[in-house]
């Protein structure tokens, strides 16, 4: 893994034109209005301004800088799967599914789930079948990128008119998740919804929800990030819907 405070030039770079400066206290506004979709919560001209720049950024970043960012820790990351997905970099298809399969960093795999629905083919539903297929089961991965998985492979669903979550809908398939980490299917399948057609919207009032799923973060997360390699292993919560 890569890390700008180890005299890493482009990484450097990448984060600072494309995730945000980095204030004293460690607050990228960029990644911030990522993590959760949190995007939706700012007021119509932020967030049309906010989908915007974002569209732009998604059509100007190289290849090569994307490749950098997703190198590192999953502030990066989740910029540039967002990145990805919005200017549809299809080519990146086998990393994005490699490092949500992988889920070794917590919040990046929010990033890979909505570029996965953003591509809007059978390959990625496939992805996020085999990425279900892996952590539904496995009692100690309680990551929120199930969430997301569940509510981007619905969003697919929908529109290629398959119907692949199906089977991971059944009461059968989450007994073994506390009913706390159980994700609510709608919800999810709404909130991807509200963010796939974001930087078609950016230059049209947008219709925002105030009821987005809730989430519980560590207090110390991630106002109090004090580096790029700081935190990378803290325990925090995760979004869960009610």
């Amino acid at each position: 893994m890569r890390f700008a405070r180890t005299g890493d030039l482009e990484l450097w770079a990448s984060i600072t034109r494309y995730v945000g400066q980095w204030s004293d206290t460690g607050v990228s506004p960029r990644y911030e209005n990522l993590l959760h979709g949190s995007v939706l919560d700012l007021d119509d001209p932020e967030c049309a301004a906010f989908a915007h720049d974002m569209g732009r950024d998604a059509r100007q970043v190289a290849d090569h800088e994307l490749s950098t960012l997703l190198d590192s820790d999953w502030r990066p990351c989740l910029t540039a799967a967002w990145l990805i997905g919005l200017d549809r970099r299809t080519q990146f298809r086998g990393r994005i599914g490699a490092q949500l399969l992988e889920s070794k960093l917590i919040f990046a795999g929010q990033g890979y789930c909505l570029a996965l629905a953003r591509f809007e083919t059978a390959a990625d539903a496939n992805i996020l079948c085999a990425y279900l297929d892996t952590y539904l089961t496995q009692h100690d991965r309680h990551y929120d990128g199930q969430h997301w998985a569940i509510g981007a492979l619905l969003h697919l669903d929908e529109r290629l008119g398959s119907n692949h979550a199906d089977r991971f809908l059944t009461p059968r398939r989450f007994c073994e998740k506390r009913a706390t980490s159980r994700p609510d299917q709608a919800e999810w399948h709404r909130h991807i919804n509200r963010l796939c057609p974001l930087p078609t919207n950016a230059c049209v009032t947008l219709t925002l929800s105030t009821t987005r799923p809730e989430r519980s973060l560590d207090p110390g997360h991630p106002k109090a990030w004090n580096g790029p390699e700081s935190g990378i292993q803290r325990k925090v919560s995760k979004a869960r819907p009610r």
